[in-house]
């Protein structure tokens, strides 16, 4: 066998969906040196990425702090531990993370009801209101931003119908938070959980979580029913969480004073969380979801600059990405092939219904920036000349306008 050599990625300028491109200062973090887990360091570190991170949610919750796993391990630490078995869960879907909610929710033993709209929609607030009403659900679990369908569900009027029918408001802003307006407190969230690559501009394997009083309340009623059955001896009852690791009630004891020992942090993805929650509120909060919007506008201009056609109703975009639907005569894979090869620029395409039918463009973190943009636009219109005809120089001319504009 031979020697393995140096690690050595190529340079790629990551413009799908996520993960994209990190931050340079987030990746010199990660390089920075381990320390033992109560280290002082360590846990003032810990203490400071919770306050950083209410800032970013915009909320006061005691209970915000990061989950050690993707995106994903977030969104199943919130369900796990806010259902118990035989909850009615509601999910209203508009695109392929609104089923892996359900999905996630059927594992935790919710009894589990759907709304759905056509993809490139969102869900009305009339028609969650008329689902709450009819199914009596305990928790509705709702995505803001599904970058499958690249549509932004309004959020603003949700909170109120869960304080007025008893309704705990679950959030996954994975795709969302750091690019797109995210009101926590004042849109009556009782629990959000996100990822860091996407417009937090870090790599995958941070979620960062916020918990209402009402959601930790749940937690630990839980928790104390939980304790009665095992001294009761009856360790078979269904009330149970299934996880251990995804226990919240354990996670926040380990995140509180007394730092009760669960797991051992991951050292190096919370020097990135913290990073990434630092580069945002540096540069300021709303100055970087003004940034998101400005590229998203301009790429979307491009786009449509070089004569294509963009999916959804536009006026429900997500600031970070875009989806274009493949035209006629152009050979969606290979297309995308080439702009990797020869241009070392992903960009990615969607899933179900419209998997093979749109490529999905995102500008969001670190690649939520006027070169970026103008690279990409520039690279595919080269790749879309090999198959049809496209106006020269219109993608990029189309963006220069929206960022003339704006300056």
């Amino acid at each position: 066998m031979t020697r393995p050599t140096p690690l050595d990625p190529p340079a790629r300028l990551l413009m799908g969906p996520g993960p994209i491109s990190a931050y340079p200062r987030v990746l010199r973090a990660m390089s920075a040196p381990l320390v033992g887990q109560y280290d002082p360091f360590m846990t003032g570190a810990m203490g400071e990425v919770q306050e950083l991170y209410r800032e970013v949610w915009a909320t006061r919750n005691e209970q915000t702090f990061v989950i050690d796993g993707t995106s994903r391990a977030g969104i199943a630490a919130a369900l796990v531990s806010l259902i118990r078995p035989g909850d009615r869960g509601l999910v209203p879907v508009f695109g392929r993370f609104g089923h892996l909610l359900a999905e996630i929710a059927e594992r935790a033993l919710a009894e589990v009801h759907t709304i759905e709209v056509e993809w490139g929609q969102v869900v009305p607030v009339s028609m969650i209101e008329e689902a709450i009403v009819r199914v009596r659900p305990t928790l509705l679990a709702l995505v803001q931003g599904d970058t499958s369908t690249t549509m932004n569900q309004p959020l603003d009027e949700i909170g109120a119908l869960g304080e007025k029918h008893g309704v705990l408001f679950y959030c996954d802003a994975t795709a969302s938070l750091g690019g797109n307006d995210f009101e926590a407190d004042r849109w009556g969230l009782d629990a959000a959980t996100a990822g860091l690559q996407k417009c937090l501009g870090g790599p995958s394997g941070s979620s960062p979580i916020t918990l209402s009083d009402r959601a930790v309340e749940v937690i630990r009623s839980r928790a104390r029913v939980e304790a009665g059955i095992r001294e009761a001896g009856d360790e078979s009852a269904a009330d149970f969480i299934r996880s251990n690791y995804f226990d919240l009630g354990m996670i926040i004891d380990y995140w509180g004073p007394r730092r009760l020992n669960h797991h051992t942090e991951a050292t190096s993805m919370l020097y990135a969380a913290r990073e990434c929650a630092a580069v945002l509120l540096s540069e300021g909060r709303a100055n970087v979801i003004a940034r998101h919007r400005l590229a998203g506008d301009a790429m979307l201009a491009g786009v449509r600059g070089l004569g294509l056609t963009v999916f959804g109703d536009v006026a429900h975009k997500m600031n970070n990405v875009v989806a274009v639907e493949i035209p006629d005569g152009v050979p969606g894979d290979a297309a995308r092939q080439a702009m990797l090869e020869d241009f070392g620029i992903e960009i990615g395409t969607s899933f179900g219904p419209l998997h093979g039918r749109v490529w999905r463009i995102g500008t969001m973190g670190y690649n939520a920036r006027k070169d970026a943009v103008l690279t990409t636009l520039a690279a595919l219109e080269q790749v879309l000349r090999r198959h049809i005809p496209v106006p020269a120089g219109g993608g990029v001319d189309a963006a220069l306008d929206v960022y003339r504009v704006s300056a």
